[in-house]
């Protein structure tokens, strides 16, 4: 009787209709990404006004971005390690309620060395973000449906600051600069509450998941009920090529972004003369491309898979365009006499970039496997290494010889980056998982 159940159960749960609740993880992490991006970008925009009451100058503005920047470069890889000893669903719940106390925080400062301070412990929190998020989606999200997941999700957070400084500049209106912190604080941990009664570690442990989709998910990325992460094979990520390549390639695209989300507001303001509220909308503008980058990049990223051209190429084509097109059309930008030229092209190339990044964090879970937490951990150090010199060395940049410069080594990176990723096969991992034939030759 057991087995004419058995056997007639397993049709019955493959005819099914799945149930979708891997979207609905997704979605929650795309709010996350919008939350993340929501409390990075608040003080680029809040910057002239905080300039103007505590008398910071440019350079003091840098420091203040590069504490955020470097402590969230240096804290990746515990974040990623976190992900992947605890899980995402604690993890993830931990790091949000940390930056959201001190996105808080940075209201109540009254000093560039207490600015400084509170951002750096800012950043210690959102470096979980992006490792511990991808590593959520790596046990939920079948391989066809990354570069869209990914792209999704980094479209979430350029979304997010896309909103920030239209919505900063009216709070900063009817408040000040402070009621954007602690109005976003608050967010932040009702994110964290919903994340934390909704999410589980494992398709196998929700409710929400009918055997179809739980059969759907198996089969596409293994059984992991059973299993729990053992200790990351550090060797063997450090000793793969592709490792760095991956870093360098993120390098470049980090600091590039970083301009757009910290300095351009004051190079509307400075350079182009804006006002505050037209700095707000056309600050946004760039952001909002990036968007439709975003989504386009992965989506264009998983179609090409769909259609049998193979990870490799996929991945590869759609960031080799991206970049391209940044490093084109920057200098561009930055030179047209025209502000509504000089906003199109700024738009536009924002758009290439972030063509590239749903493939890139794509790449990191193509090559990642179970330890895709770590893997972009690394991944993001290095380019947030690079976030972290842009939001320092433009300061510098701008100080001593104006915006074009500043503007030019964006150009140099993007084209840097196109050639990294010709270097990059996504359809190789970075280490080989064990067998059960490994198993049976170690007995």
């Amino acid at each position: 009787m057991t087995s004419m159940e058995e056997t007639t159960s397993a049709p019955l749960a493959r005819s099914a209709r799945p149930t979708r609740t891997r979207h609905t993880v997704l979605w929650l992490t795309v709010a996350a990404y919008m939350v993340t991006y929501m409390d990075r970008v608040v003080i680029g925009v809040a910057a002239p006004s905080i300039q103007e009451e505590f008398g910071f100058s440019v350079v003091t503005m840098g420091w203040i971005f590069f504490a955020f920047q470097i402590s969230y470069a240096l804290f990746q890889v515990p974040g990623g390690w976190l992900g992947d000893r605890f899980g995402p669903r604690r993890a993830l719940t931990w790091v949000v309620t940390w930056w959201s106390f001190f996105t808080a925080a940075t209201a109540l400062t009254w000093s560039a060395a207490s600015m400084i301070v509170c951002r750096f412990l800012f950043g210690m929190g959102e470096a979980g973000a992006f490792p511990i998020a991808t590593r959520s989606l790596s046990r939920w999200m079948l391989p066809s449906e990354r570069g869209w997941a990914q792209g999704l999700t980094h479209a979430g957070s350029r979304l997010g600051g896309a909103l920030t400084p239209v919505l900063v500049v009216a709070l900063i209106g009817l408040y000040d600069w402070r009621m954007p912190f602690f109005l976003f604080a608050l967010i932040g941990v009702i994110w964290a509450a919903i994340w934390f009664w909704y999410y589980r570690d494992n398709p196998s442990e929700h409710s929400g998941v009918n055997d179809a989709e739980r059969e759907m998910i198996v089969e596409a990325l293994g059984d992991h009920s059973a299993k729990r992460s053992g200790s990351v094979p550090w060797k063997q990520i450090l000793l793969n090529p592709q490792m760095w390549l991956l870093a360098s390639m993120y390098f470049c695209y980090a600091y590039c972004i970083n301009i757009f989300l910290t300095w351009f507001p004051n190079y509307l303001n400075d350079a182009r003369g804006f006002e505050l509220a037209a700095m707000g909308l056309f600050a946004s503008a760039p952001l909002v491309a990036g968007v439709l980058g975003d989504l386009a990049g992965g989506y264009v990223s998983d179609h090409l898979v769909k259609r049998e051209w193979g990870l490799k190429l996929a991945r590869r084509l759609v960031a080799v365009v991206g970049f391209g097109m940044a490093a084109v059309l920057i200098p561009v930008a930055v030179t047209a006499d025209d502000t509504a030229v000089s906003i199109i092209c700024f738009c536009v190339a924002v758009f290439g970039l972030e063509l590239t990044v749903g493939v890139s964090w794509a790449v990191s879970l193509d090559v990642g496997g179970q330890y895709a937490g770590s893997v972009s951990a690394l991944m993001n150090t290095f380019g947030n290494i690079g976030a972290a010199l842009a939001g320092v060395l433009t300061g510098y940049i701008v100080a001593s010889a104006g915006w074009e410069p500043a503007f030019y080594v964006l150009s140099i990176l993007c084209l840097i980056a196109a050639i990294i990723f010709l270097w990059l096969d996504a359809s190789r991992p970075l280490f080989r998982e064990p067998t059960d034939g490994d198993a049976r030759a170690a007995s």
